[in-house]
């Protein structure tokens, strides 16, 4: 069994809470002894697979599958150039770890997401932009100390596809069983 389900922004990836009173997984009423497939941070949001397949988590995620993840970015700032060929070419350092090459090209226009609760803080002096950005790899909040190094903050942060698989009919907090042909495509979508 997969399941899609369209994380909400404030829940945990997992389904036990860190501290009293967080959200988590455990409040959505997934199947017993389903599994998230990666993670996105507390502050995240979008698209998360979770199965009760072993092996599936090595499959979608491990960079040597070449498994894109792609994601709707709001920053601070509008970047130029300079800094999204930075993104794309692989030459960020985060923590010792070198990021591989991924895209990252700004949307104009701006593209139509679910609002958050809550909002994100808008500043009027200070002008935000959304970047797409796709990768193969999943480091711990990558795409943020991506666009941090970078010189424009993540304000909002939306995972839209894992592989082949994308469902913009998934509202917040909403989850459903995927059939075998969105499976299989899963599995197969970046193989080397």
């Amino acid at each position: 069994m997969v399941i899609a389900f369209h994380k909400p922004y404030g829940v945990l990836c997992q389904f036990t809470p860190d501290q009293p009173g967080q959200r988590t997984l455990a409040d959505f009423g997934f199947p017993k002894n389903v599994y998230p497939l990666g993670r996105l941070d507390m502050d995240s949001e979008g698209l998360l697979l979770l199965s009760d397949e072993s092996g599936l988590n090595d499959r979608l995620l491990n960079p040597k599958h070449a498994h894109p993840r792609t994601y709707l970015v709001q920053v601070e700032g509008i970047p130029d150039a300079s800094a999204i060929n930075r993104l794309r070419m692989g030459s960020i350092t985060i923590r010792g770890h070198r990021c591989l090459p991924c895209q990252a090209t700004i949307l104009a226009p701006r593209p139509e997401v679910p609002p958050r609760e809550p909002p994100i803080r808008v500043r009027k002096e200070i002008p935000d932009t959304w970047i797409q950005i796709k990768l193969t790899e999943g480091k711990n909040r990558q795409v943020r100390r991506m666009t941090a190094a970078v010189g424009h903050p993540t304000l909002r942060l939306v995972r839209i596809e894992i592989g082949a698989l994308s469902d913009p009919l998934l509202v917040p907090g909403t989850w459903r069983n995927l059939d075998d042909e969105e499976i299989k495509r899963a599995k197969v979508a970046g193989t080397r």
